[in-house]
């Protein structure tokens, strides 16, 4: 299921949504005013929008930050509860003003200055804790910022926040004992990702224009994929690490997670380069640092060689692995040619490969030790203070009896990865392949305390290969999917300039807005809307709560009829595929049962339900003894303050 669609195209369709969900009421009180255009400015902002904006006056920094900070206030806690931010920057408003100030003065630092971003909370931070979002961790402000947080001020960026991840980010559901459990913005009773979830969740429902996330397996490209964002895991060495709270030294990346493919660019121009506190980054010696935005180029498919995995074709979910298929075709047609590839012995190949087991107890060590008056030294002292989460507790104390830096099975794990590369290099060099095309994720997001089976993760972060998760479209209920592109090392500019080629092609935006973060009306939340049918001798009301996706309802028999009703259920009708001969008709959930003679409750709606009832597509069915097949009402939006006038059909 894709979704092409415009920026006035988006605007309209958060005013249609808007207009379905909205009366006098309001859910919390935002945190500062607002001007209320900015409501709709700031939903799928791009930086290229905001710069263009604060440049001709119509906002500045401080609007923006306060915008952002509103949606936060309205969505985080309260709405779906997305629970994506562990704190707020108390300066985020003194830094807009400043960089407001400049601005007036003439001084514009570059694409970022003024805008507002998002950091996981593994960045280290000078003015504000950095927790890993664990509790052991919770008051640790270190005395200098990540290479990549000064960075940013530097370039101008206005930090609102921090983000929730999995426990020091040591999986990939977002839950911590801090933070607690990051929900998915186009399904909160899902899970968003991880490790970086509280950056992709963020980002997905606008909380900020980009956000900084970390991947040692798959923690930028998994939330990405789920949030229906591009997410980069660059090449190992491209970035510096310095000042981020390790997991695994040897696979840890750090990137961004972003909209669209010019602000994943322009973000990833910042990110990119050498440091002498990090080592890894001695690679760049000899290389020019790549210039992403000038890397773009919509005709940058043309000519290009992608192997289609088939591998990771198998045992993917049905409607994934038809759309990746049909991504990789629409791709065909920007003028790429595509081959079928299976690696003989894959699964042999990446087996024992992963390092984190071996690493993660001595790298966290290590940092703790930098920082004389962190409030513990190690993982053992986390484990035996109990501040952890209990979704965290085998792993943690599995990982804590490694009893020695270098052991054989780290060796052999070490020279698997070298075997991996060499054979993945080998490949691209053979088929004279500019990219891979996979599936981020072969399973769709799991529920609220599942496991997340279905990672791909392993191939690029156990090979050191560069890979690029954009947004494939959607599942059949209505879920993102990530489509990957993984190059050979240092070939990440090439795979950002076919993400965008693919992104500017006809039907090639295949995000869409989550349902669930409306845009604020006057900077608040809008509240739930009032429904009313009748079909046969039941009458019905409904609330339907768009920020929880929750339709609450109350069903009534009238007396006379009890005993001959049979059932009361909610319909949906949907258009034939391909649009001609009759609608297709199907029951959704049955309401009252027999011999029932009233009932009340809450249903979930899905992406394709809610979408019914907001186009009109959803009805009442009474069926009795007397009417066998049942008398059908439709739902029917009810104003504010007036009492359901429901008609029959």
């Amino acid at each position: 299921m894709y979704c092409t669609r415009t920026r006035a195209e988006i605007n309209a369709a958060s005013v249609l949504l808007v207009s379905l969900v909205s009366t006098a009421g309001a859910q919390g009180t935002r945190p500062r005013a607002i001007a209320p255009a900015l409501d709709t400015t700031v939903v799928e902002a791009t930086i290229t929008d905001l710069q263009r904006g604060m440049s001709e006056g119509r906002f500045t920094a401080l609007d923006l930050t306060r915008a952002y900070l509103a949606r936060i206030a309205a969505y985080d806690q309260k709405g779906p509860a997305l629970n994506a931010m562990i704190r707020l920057n108390p300066a985020a408003e003194r830094q807009a003003t400043a960089m407001d100030a400049e601005r007036r003065a003439g001084k514009v630092r570059g694409p970022l200055h003024g805008i507002p971003v998002v950091l996981k909370d593994n960045y280290n931070t000078a003015d504000m804790p950095t927790t890993g979002s664990t509790l052991a961790l919770a008051s640790f402000v270190p005395r200098e910022d990540a290479f990549l947080v000064r960075r940013l001020r530097e370039a101008g960026a206005v930090i609102v926040g921090k983000t929730n991840l999995h426990e020091l980010a040591a999986g990939i559901t977002s839950v911590s004992s801090l933070g607690g459990q990051t929900r998915n913005p186009y399904d909160p009773r899902r899970c968003p990702g991880g490790s970086s979830g509280g950056t992709g969740a963020a980002i997905a429902a606008s909380f900020a224009v980009v956000g900084w996330g970390s991947d040692t397996c798959g923690s930028i490209r998994i939330p990405a994929a789920f949030g229906s964002l591009y997410g980069l895991r660059p090449t190992s060495g491209l970035v510096s690490r310095n000042g981020i709270i390790p997991l695994s030294h040897t696979q840890d990346v750090i990137g961004p997670l972003a909209r669209t493919v010019t602000d994943l660019a322009i973000a990833l121009d910042i990110t990119v380069g050498q440091d002498p506190a990090d080592p890894a980054t001695k690679a760049l010696d000899g290389r020019q640092l790549p210039r992403f935005t000038d890397s773009l180029d919509p005709d940058a498919l043309r000519g290009k060689r992608l192997g289609l995995l088939r591998n990771y074709l198998t045992g993917t979910d049905g409607d994934i692995a038809d759309s990746i298929r049909a991504t990789a075709r629409a791709m065909s047609a920007r003028g790429a040619e595509l081959v079928d590839v299976m690696i003989p012995g894959l699964d042999s190949l990446l087996a024992g490969s992963g390092v984190i087991p071996f690493e993660f107890k001595w790298d966290l060590m290590d940092f703790l030790a930098k920082w004389p008056g962190a409030p513990v030294t190690s993982l053992h002292e986390i484990i035996e203070q109990g501040l952890h989460h209990q979704a965290l507790d085998a792993t943690f104390r599995a990982r804590d009896t490694i009893q020695t830096r270098d052991s054989e099975g780290y060796q052999r794990a070490l020279a698997k990865q070298a075997a991996l590369r060499a054979r993945l290099v080998a490949l691209f060099d053979s088929l004279k392949l500019d990219a891979l095309v996979y599936p981020t994720m072969q399973r769709r997001p799991v529920l609220v305390g599942e496991a997340q089976p279905g990672t791909t993760c392993t191939l690029s972060a156990h090979s050191g290969l560069p890979a690029l998760s954009l947004p494939a479209g959607f599942t059949n209920d209505g879920l993102p999917m990530g489509l990957e592109l993984m190059g050979k090392p240092f070939d990440d500019a090439r795979l950002v300039a076919m993400a965008y080629a693919f992104e500017q092609s006809p039907g090639g935006a295949r995000r869409r807005v989550p349902m669930t973060t409306p845009v604020l009306l006057n900077g608040r939340a809008p509240d739930a809307q009032a429904f009313g049918a009748r079909a046969g001798a039941a009458v019905a009301t409904f609330r339907f709560d768009a920020l929880r996706n929750e339709l609450h309802f109350e069903v009534t028999l009238l007396a006379p009829a009890v005993n001959g009703s049979q059932a009361v259920v909610l319909r949906r009708t949907d258009a034939t595929a391909s649009g001609t001969g009759a609608p297709r008709v199907r029951v959704v959930q049955r309401l009252v049962g027999p011999g029932m003679t009233a009932a009340s409750g809450v249903i979930t709606l899905g992406e394709l339900d809610r979408r019914a009832l907001g186009d009109g597509r959803l009805s009442l069915l009474h069926v009795s003894t007397g009417v066998p097949l049942g008398s059908a009402g439709a739902l029917q939006a009810v104003p504010p303050g007036s009492r359901p006038q429901p008609t029959r059909r």
